[in-house]
């Protein structure tokens, strides 16, 4: 490359690095703490509140099973010498029985479980992404995120979020 082709391309590179700082520094950015909204705000509180009472029967009776189990099984501990070999197989079946049962149930409950708290975590989802939105506009950001490996906190709008969701009934 001649002298006059590196002075040219010099120049175009100082111009584009000078533009893309001057859009940089117009650039309003905002950040979210998903983890801290979904701990924190109103709704996320509602739907634990919720979960919990729709599923406190369920775990109730599998509170309930399982101390028939931890019951048969003393019982056989205590006297499984003592019985009678067909009473110890018959009480060990009934017990190995209760206890696939017990398995079951649980492994039911926490898909449920998880299930439930997928639903509402993703309606909660919905409401805060909607007032985000809302925020952004009022305020006019630029671009919001939601993940970050490192962020000031002079950006972080995680507060105006959770009143917004408080607010919002």
């Amino acid at each position: 490359m001649n002298k006059p082709t590196i002075a040219i391309f010099i120049s175009a590179l100082v111009g584009v690095l000078m533009g893309t700082a001057a859009v940089a520094a117009d650039l309003k950015v905002g950040f979210i703490d998903a983890e801290r909204i979904n701990r924190e705000s109103a709704p996320a509180e509602r739907a634990t509140k919720k979960l919990e009472k729709e599923f406190a029967p369920r775990e109730q009776e599998l509170r309930k099973i399982e101390q028939q189990i931890k019951v048969l099984q003393g019982q056989l501990e205590k006297d499984g010498l003592t019985m009678s070999e067909s009473d110890r197989r018959n009480k060990e079946q009934e017990l190995g029985r209760q206890t696939r049962e017990f398995q079951r149930l649980q492994r039911e409950f926490r898909e449920d479980l998880n299930l439930r708290r997928n639903e509402e975590l993703s309606a909660l989802f919905e409401r805060a992404n909607k007032a985000i939105k809302q925020i952004a506009e009022a305020e006019k950001y630029d671009l919001i995120i939601q993940e970050a490996v490192y962020r000031n906190t002079r950006i972080d709008i995680t507060e105006k979020v959770l009143k917004a969701l408080a607010s919002d009934k």
